[in-house]
């Protein structure tokens, strides 16, 4: 007995057909609310500061000038704080993916006794912490306070990547390859560095990313803990910058301090762009994992 397959309706096509079109028609506004910020702001670091403030500048930049980029690399400790905040973000992503990685391996460990308590007082530190002052003195009585290592080494634990990673050693490393490599007489540690990492791309990416635009963006830890200006970090340092040429326009008087004070505004957009350019630039290396890591974090 031959089946008659029904024939789809036209008005649930048409239907489909609209509702596609919606779809995509709120995905390309909300494109166009994302990308047009940061399209201003670029425009807006190369356009006369007047314009600017006045409101005359929308797509492409008025009165071209390169003014507030030359008054910002006038600082030379700019280039100070470059070099800190590079070696801060690769140094401390590499103590950070090696503490996290780790302890979500061992807490994806079926065989770890007492793994559920563990977890619970990790998860217990995302709500409950013991506050500014008992770090500062924790971190002053351990001799971290004022040295390069306490931008990187105490705040190097993320329980939420611990979480992300540890759920994907559970969802995408099977068990039965350990108990393959067992047989092969790999031990532990071979096992979680020969083949668990390699097989971790896509999470180990993520994560990287996350944890370096984290420390690149990192500025308070640095004003709480930091006094010598040869540490600081460059987030710290275009801060300073900023308040600086803001009091010193606001101290001013007639022509001049209108000057100083679009002067002042101009370098805001220079100061996002500087900051913000070199940590843009990695996002295209890790893309290819990005989704994949992204969709980790949402099955969780």
């Amino acid at each position: 007995m031959n089946r008659v397959e029904a024939a789809p309706r036209k008005g649930s096509k048409r239907s489909l057909d609209v509702l596609e079109i919606v779809v995509y028609a709120v995905a390309v506004l909300l494109l166009i609310l994302i990308i047009y910020p940061i399209y201003f702001i670029v425009m807006a670091s190369f356009s006369d500061p007047a314009a600017v403030a006045s409101g005359k500048m929308w797509f492409f930049p008025v009165g071209f000038t390169l003014a507030g980029y030359e008054e910002l690399l006038k600082h030379a400790n700019i280039w100070i704080g470059y070099r800190n905040t590079i070696l801060y973000t690769a140094v401390g992503t590499v103590i950070s993916l090696a503490v996290n990685v780790s302890a979500a391996y061992a807490l994806s460990r079926k065989d770890l006794a007492g793994r559920r308590v563990i977890t619970l007082f990790f998860i217990f530190t995302m709500f409950f912490n013991g506050g500014l002052i008992p770090t500062f003195l924790t971190i002053r009585d351990f001799h971290l306070y004022d040295t390069f290592l306490v931008m990187v080494l105490p705040f190097s634990v993320a329980v939420f990547n611990i979480i992300v990673a540890r759920t994907f050693f559970q969802s995408s490393i099977p068990g039965d390859l350990w108990e393959a490599a067992q047989l092969d007489g790999c031990g532990n540690l071979r096992y979680y560095v020969q083949i668990v990492l390699p097989l971790s791309k896509a999470v180990l990416s993520v994560l990287a990313l996350w944890t370096a635009v984290g420390y690149w963006n990192s500025y308070f830890n640095a004003l709480i803990y930091l006094k010598d200006q040869d540490l600081y970090p460059l987030q710290l340092i275009l801060r300073n910058i900023l308040i600086t040429n803001q009091m010193q326009s606001s101290m001013g008087t007639g022509e001049a301090a209108v000057i100083a004070m679009r002067l002042a505004n101009l370098m805001r957009y220079s100061v996002i762009i500087v900051s913000t350019l070199p940590i843009m630039c990695v996002y295209p290396l890790v893309q290819k994992y990005f989704n994949q890591g992204v969709m980790i974090g949402a099955v969780k």
